[in-house]
């Protein structure tokens, strides 16, 4: 497997076809890798300030990238060319947060304590002011109705069809740093400064509290059950350790186990596409892999000075990482295993 200086982020994607890999870097560089070889393409050049988001669009015609500078660039992204179609001028706040819809070309992204939402053909939607905080985080639900965004004292989440109207709010005694929906829709997540976790099934309006963790919570991950009928797993990553939540059948309770194998902060976690295989990245330059999210299945390395990310491919085929020091490693699940490419 070749080893190219570029840092992935949070944030960064594979292309929904499963065959391009964007990476960034705190220099303002942006790499795209594609199928088959996965030979580098300088898409920017180094700035000088930090890329901090890369996402692709639903459909994989367009690639949005934003950062330190505050300016948003849209590619399109082509078989054999991209080319640039919209530059989201910089009104000087860092752009850290941006998340396409999962059915529109909607793209939401942070300003400040404001979000703003633009389609990529028509321009400007909407300005929405969380007003308590900066925007701490921002995500979709999966059929696109409803955006949501975390911040000082809560989720705020706005309808769609009906941006003016006041948002509904699952408050938060502190901060929201990380919001996340199961991808069925039924339950959204939120992880606090205080070293607790929201969760809501969503109609109710009774949210679950898990608490007790070590430090503020600033990871999420849910899984994709391979059927309909599965309640998907949560986990939640604090300083070195990750907790796992399953709720089992139709019981209010929900079940939780630690996982404890790292030795240093978790920095990135992300199951498997479709199953309960939980990849956690850390900086005890150490990937773990656990399977059905509680069994230590794998140990993957290759960062001397740790992991800082990491993203599976749609079809959880290959598993690519970013290290400190700006590595960038695939791996590809065999019947053996997990080898490098």
């Amino acid at each position: 497997m070749a080893i190219w200086i570029v840092r992935l982020r949070d944030g960064d994607r594979w292309s929904p076809d499963n065959k391009t890999l964007v990476a960034s870097s705190a220099a303002g560089e942006v790499v795209i890798y594609r199928e088959p070889e996965f030979d580098p393409f300088v898409l920017q050049p180094m700035q000088g300030k930090s890329i901090d988001c890369c996402v692709f669009s639903p459909d994989g015609q367009f690639l949005a990238v934003g950062g330190q500078t505050g300016q948003i660039n849209i590619w399109r992204i082509q078989a054999k060319e991209t080319t640039l179609v919209a530059t989201i001028p910089d009104i000087t706040d860092w752009v850290d947060r941006m998340a396409w819809s999962p059915t529109d070309n909607l793209l939401a992204f942070s300003r400040g304590r404001y979000i703003q939402v633009w389609d990529s053909v028509e321009g400007l939607v909407v300005t929405l002011d969380f007003e308590t905080s900066s925007v701490l985080d921002i995500d979709w639900h999966p059929d696109g109705t409803l955006l949501s965004v975390g911040g000082y004292q809560g989720v705020k989440l706005w309808t769609v069809d009906h941006f003016d109207r006041d948002p509904y709010v699952l408050p938060i005694d502190s901060a929201s740093l990380a919001v996340a929906w199961s991808p069925d829709g039924k339950y959204i997540a939120s992880g606090n400064m205080d070293r607790t976790v929201m969760v809501l099934e969503w109609g109710s309006m009774d949210p679950w509290r898990m608490d007790g963790f070590p430090g503020k919570v600033s990871q999420l991950a849910w899984s994709q059950p391979a059927n309909r009928r599965g309640s998907p797993l949560l986990a939640a990553a604090s300083a070195e350790s990750i907790v796992v939540w399953g709720r089992r059948g139709e019981s209010e309770r929900w079940d939780n186990h630690l996982l404890l194998e790292h030795g240093g902060n978790v920095r990135s976690i992300e199951f498997q596409p479709t199953t309960e295989l939980l990849a956690s990245a850390a900086a005890d330059s150490q990937i773990n892999l656990w399977s059905r999210g509680k069994d230590l299945a794998h140990k993957l390395s290759g960062a001397a000075a740790g992991f800082s990310c990491l993203a599976w491919d749609p079809k959880g085929s290959r598993l690519a990482a970013g290290g400190q020091d700006g590595e960038l490693l695939i791996w590809a699940q065999t019947k053996l295993g997990f080898g490098r490419r």
